[in-house]
């Protein structure tokens, strides 16, 4: 009897390092997708684009219904077996003219919403036995390296760390939850300067959602190198 394809839910996968992300587990082949966007047409033209996949609308902006929405997508489509948390926001401005509400938002997307995914999610995988998990960080949310982004950006990205941390000691060793820094890729983001291409800021989220049983958990990787916090 042939195994069952794993299923991988990757938010913020219309574009950038979520769509190339994709774009690679679709190459490798053996997966089903879960492609969520905040609004179901850009989902549904990832799902086009691909050739593959199952478009999903998943607004992180409003973390409080995703508990909810996370069990009807299990009751839908499946058991998840691997959550890609790549979706983000970026608010550039400096400490002094950041505005609360800017924080809030910053934390609603980047933090709170992968975390509640992580919970709902990696519960349930550690249910079943196998799960993995892929926050993508920065290492301008990294205290090694001096918190150097925006400070939205940077504070709601050392707490996505944090609950990194926690979810893989919870899960732990059945579900494998990780960090990755997809380094400075040409995204929407990043802009058109930067070093990396979107398929090869996919490189390390991508090996870190196909890790192995004896690969690592509850770390922080680059170029699939562990990095400090």
């Amino acid at each position: 009897m042939a195994e069952r394809q794993k299923t991988v839910l990757i938010t913020g996968a219309n574009r950038g390092i979520g769509f190339a992300i994709a774009k690679t587990l679709v190459q490798q082949g053996g997966f089903q997708l879960l492609l969520a966007a905040r609004h179901q047409k850009d989902a549904e033209e990832a799902v086009a684009l691909l050739g593959s996949g199952i478009a999903l609308r998943l607004d992180l902006t409003d973390p409080l219904l995703l508990e909810q929405k996370a069990l009807q997508i299990e009751r839908q489509y499946g058991p998840v077996d691997v959550l890609i948390n790549n979706a983000a926001m970026l608010h550039s401005t400096e400490v002094q003219h950041t505005h609360a509400e800017d924080l809030l938002q910053s934390l609603s997307v980047n933090t709170v919403a992968p975390f509640m995914l992580c919970k709902v999610f990696g519960h349930l995988m550690k249910q079943r036995g196998y799960g993995r998990i892929v926050n993508v960080s920065s290492s301008w949310g990294s205290f090694a390296e001096g918190l150097e982004g925006p400070a939205c950006y940077a504070i709601s990205k050392a707490a996505l760390n944090a609950v990194t941390v926690s979810c893989a000691r919870e899960f732990m060793p059945e579900v494998k939850v990780n960090a990755a820094c997809p380094g400075w890729v040409r995204t929407r983001m990043g802009g058109e300067a930067a070093d990396l291409s979107p398929e090869q800021g996919a490189e390390t989220p991508v090996w870190l959602a196909t890790l192995g049983d004896d690969g690592p958990t509850g770390a922080f990787f680059r170029n699939k190198t562990q990095i400090d916090w």
